[in-house]
């Protein structure tokens, strides 16, 4: 009688805890089969959970080996996000590099065409006599901005020294001078100074000019291959089940109306980039340090108006030689001595004229709007490697007024567990997903070196200092490489070893669990009820 009376009791139950038949798959079937999976290994109505690895074991149409598929799947696809988000930044880098290296090089050759034109017409016949220095100049100038290996100080000085020989000898016609003489003829134009002060202020332009350019052109190459490779970096295990779960458990376990809740998605996301964030303060001090060196190319004085100023200033250079040769030519005598006469001279070379355009000392509208497009760049993607959580987010995550409808990893409630900090470090209490702080990655901590290594180089190329940035990745091959000071070198000490377990509690309200796991335990009272009257039975006899 008390047997009959409990299977009475428990039937009388069963509709308090709900309707015990399983939901059909078919919704998920065709989710699953546009994701490119075959649709015959999904159930036809819902399985309970326990053997599922990464989604929370309530009934569920996804099987072990589905889930193993969409884990798969989540690795691939975030990795492509990443590398996506990286690869549209580069391409707006390559932008501005592109435009950048156009208009300088444009300015070179504008430069150098003006010079001739205006030399053959101001200086006529001298002018085929020093064509070729002025070719070797622009060369020099083009391949040190090429990044080639040209020490550009001593190419202007060489510059200076073989526009001197030609021009010495074109104009003593009435002279037979050898390479001797020349070479005594040398040594005096430092003191005698035969192009007046023009070469000094000349290479000082110059020289801030050009390592400028080339300086912020080499910012964006490096910048553009420390986002490449970090971009590239392999995902965790750990972070890989974290957007799975994140991204799929909904549609495993029949909530997929429910986008992640937004904290919850920027702790995954935190987690999952915590190394790359760690790129931030020397990604910023390197934006911010191109940006100093744009902001050379426009003052004191403008790029495109040096460079286009040299044809103007070379003839003044030249003019002064030629107003004042009879002094020169006497304190060169006096010191090397009487050249031979010539047995055949030529004619007297005329002085010539400064037919070259004077430029503004100011930016040109095409530099103006280029540097502007440069610098509003550099500010834009300082902050890119904190930002990127909330970026990919943000085509995923729920709205604001979502908050109690979204999927907290658990079920569809609000998500309590407050945001992490960014970096590494920050992540020791992420509840999301499970990281080691002591072992960072090393292709970040590489490219975090390599930056601090450029940003040292830019900075000394700022003043007009030549800076070799062609062996900047031997750099960071090993210790002891000598390339930096030592209070700027990281020493990298150990780290404390702190107490990495997850937390074990957290304040999600009761509700929460009973959601997740209400539809496994619904028939629980009706199991408890058999098993206490099999063991009554059992006792009565």
């Amino acid at each position: 009688m008390g047997f009959l009376l409990l299977l009475v009791l428990c039937a009388l139950t069963g509709p308090v805890f709900g309707d015990s038949k399983p939901k059909i798959c078919t919704e998920l079937r065709q989710f699953y089969s546009s994701k490119g999976f075959s649709p015959n290994g999904v159930p036809a109505t819902e399985l309970s959970g326990e053997h599922l690895r990464v989604c929370p074991q309530s009934y569920t149409c996804c099987t072990t080996g589905m889930e193993e598929n969409l884990l798969n799947l989540s690795r691939r696809e975030f990795e492509t996000q990443v590398k996506e988000s990286g690869r549209t930044l580069q391409a707006s880098i390559s932008g501005q590099y592109k435009s950048f290296d156009d208009y300088f090089l444009q300015l070179l050759n504008r430069s150098e065409a003006s010079l001739q034109s205006s030399f053959q017409t101001g200086f006529g016949p001298l002018f085929s006599q020093v064509a070729k220095v002025f070719q070797d100049l622009y060369s020099d100038l083009r391949r040190y901005y090429r990044g080639t290996k040209v020490n550009l100080e001593e190419a202007l000085n060489e510059f200076w020294a073989h526009l001197l020989e030609r021009l010495f000898k074109a104009l003593n016609p009435q002279y037979s001078i050898g390479e001797e003489y020349l070479e005594c003829v040398a040594k005096q134009s430092e003191t005698l100074k035969p192009f007046g002060d023009t070469p000094k202020e000349l290479k000082i332009k110059v020289m801030r000019t050009v390592i400028a350019a080339r300086t912020f052109l080499q910012g964006l190459v490096i910048s553009g291959e420390a986002l490449r490779k970090v971009s590239q970096v392999s995902l965790s295990t750990e972070c890989v089940r974290s957007v799975m779960k994140m991204t799929y458990c909904p549609h495993c376990n029949g909530v997929a109306f429910a986008k992640p809740c937004s904290n919850y998605c920027k702790n995954v996301m935190k987690g999952c980039l915590a190394n790359q964030a760690d790129l931030d303060s020397e990604w910023r001090n390197l934006a911010d340090t191109m940006l100093q060196v744009v902001d050379k190319m426009s003052r004191p004085y403008s790029a495109d108006s040096v460079i286009l100023s040299l044809p103007k200033r070379v003839a003044e250079a030249i003019l002064y030689m030629q107003d004042n040769l009879n002094t020169f030519n006497n304190k060169v005598f006096q010191a090397c001595g009487s050249p031979v006469l010539s047995s055949t001279p030529e004619d007297q070379i005329k002085r010539g004229r400064n037919a070259a355009e004077e430029v503004s000392s100011t930016p040109g509208f095409q530099l103006e709007k280029l540097l502007s497009d440069m610098s509003r760049m550099l500010r834009d993607v300082m902050q890119y490697w904190i930002l990127l959580p909330s970026k990919l987010c943000a085509d995923r995550e729920s709205g604001p007024s979502e908050v109690d409808t979204c999927w907290n990893g658990i079920s569809v409630n609000r998500y309590l567990p407050e945001v992490m900090g960014d970096g590494l470090a920050n992540q020791i209490n992420n509840p999301e997903v499970e990281i080691d702080i002591t072992k960072p990655d090393m292709t970040v901590r590489q490219q975090i070196m390599q930056l601090k290594i450029v940003i040292n180089r830019l900075k000394y190329a700022i003043n007009g200092n030549d800076v070799d940035f062609q062996d900047a990745s031997d750099d960071i091959s090993g210790s002891g490489s000598g390339m930096c000071p030592e209070d700027q070198c990281p020493h990298n000490p150990r780290l404390a070893a702190p107490n990495t377990d997850r937390p074990k509690v957290y304040a999600y309200p009761s509700e929460n669990k009973k959601v997740a796991n209400g539809r496994s335990s619904q028939n629980l009272p009706c199991i408890s009820l058999y098993l206490l009257s099999l063991v009554t039975v059992l006792l009565r006899r």
